[in-house]
């Protein structure tokens, strides 16, 4: 298990930690070099939206006619490229399409390692394995928020180290994965989309459950130094927590065979909405809380969605996984233009107590165990 799981979770590290959000991270120093204005970074920061929802519209394509393993270098060469072009970008347009190539990495990266979980582990392992690759995100999370530190001035320094460990791990998951063509879909794949159980609920849980984070990954941490006052080491302090928690939702796998998928999705949802109202009362003790359970739930969440998907579209979980974690990005993509409207009209608090209230809507779904 341990050689399929530990380059994978390495990978997710590198496409989603650093070629995805670290942007975010980042953007206040990338923005004040480049002479950005707040729309332009915002524009650019959206290239990975779209860019992630076109790799996971093609994922089962390519992973169904050239392999999951083909799929994960080009996940892995996408994200290095991105990362190089970050650290090297000295006008705006090199900036855009290095971002847009850092994001393919993300939507390539999540269907071709749940289809390798697939084909190379036995199924008893499969929802824990999952859960543990999942979790490369809060892994790589730990990795950014000390180099931001350390780095904050020289951010160029940053991301060609985050290249030079995406170097290597690409090499790691060049050597360990096997290279072997599985054909999940032997018929059209438009035929192969279809779930075995009705998946209506899962889709329309990672839509909400994206629009309702989505306000915490743009505009948690302006809240904290905005709202309240907090400074630039606090809030990477606050980065970090969430990152480090995160990691416990690698006990995904593990606790849904102890309570099954339904009761693991509507606690998780419950303890995500709680966060984002923990982190609007006043003391930065309220904001710590709320990092550890909004950084382990949702990983948690977004795990628990990983195996959703591979029961429902077993098995073609390429698609499922590709599926699910479209309707993610475009709860994200909706939640963060809502986010900043609420915002303006009404205030940051208002914002991300409607935002708690929207991600509960999700305990009113049906979810079927499978």
């Amino acid at each position: 298990m341990k050689k399929i799981v530990l380059p994978g979770v390495a990978l997710i590290a590198v496409c989603y930690a650093f070629g995805r959000f670290s942007y975010g991270l980042f953007m206040p120093e990338i923005s004040e070099a480049l002479q950005l204005s707040e729309s332009a970074s915002g524009a650019i920061n959206s290239a990975t939206y779209i860019a992630y929802c076109l790799a996971l519209l093609t994922a089962p394509l390519i992973i169904n006619h050239k392999g999951h393993h083909y799929v994960i270098q080009l996940a892995g060469i996408s994200a290095i490229l991105g990362l190089i072009g970050i650290g090297l970008a000295h006008d705006t347009w090199l900036l855009a399409v290095s971002v847009f190539l850092a994001g393919l990495s993300t939507g390539w990266a999540s269907p071709a390692l749940g289809n390798a979980v697939s084909a190379e582990l036995a199924p008893d392992l499969h929802a824990r394995g999952n859960s543990w690759i999942n979790t490369g995100t809060s892994f790589g999370i730990i990795v950014s928020g000390p180099l931001y530190l350390l780095f904050t001035d020289y951010w160029r320094i940053s991301y060609i180290l985050f290249a030079l460990i995406g170097i290597t791990v690409l090499l790691w998951n060049r050597h360990a994965i096997p290279a072997t063509k599985t054909l999940p879909c032997t018929k059209s794949i438009w035929s192969c989309m279809r779930p075995t159980r009705p998946g209506s609920a899962l889709l329309m849980a990672c839509m909400l459950t994206g629009a309702s984070s989505a306000i915490y990954w743009t505009f948690a941490r302006n809240f904290l130094t905005d709202e309240k006052g907090a400074s630039d080491s606090e809030a990477v302090l606050f980065w970090i927590v969430m990152g480090v928690t995160g990691i416990l939702g690698g006990s995904a796998g593990r606790i849904i065979e102890r309570i099954e998928l339904g009761w693991s999705y509507r606690i998780g949802i419950l303890l995500l909405s709680i966060s984002l109202g923990v982190i609007v009362l006043p003391s930065m003790t309220s904001s710590m809380v709320s990092a550890v359970l909004f950084g382990s739930t949702y990983i948690f969440l977004t795990s628990v969605f990983i195996v959703w998907s591979t029961r429902l579209f077993q098995p073609n979980v390429s698609i499922g996984i590709s599926l699910a974690f479209l309707a993610l990005g475009v709860g994200q993509f909706l939640g963060s233009f809502m986010a900043g409207y609420t915002i303006e009209v009404f205030s940051s608090t208002a914002a991300f107590m409607a935002f708690a209230i929207l991600g509960l809507l999700g305990l009113f779904l049906r979810v079927k165990p499978a």
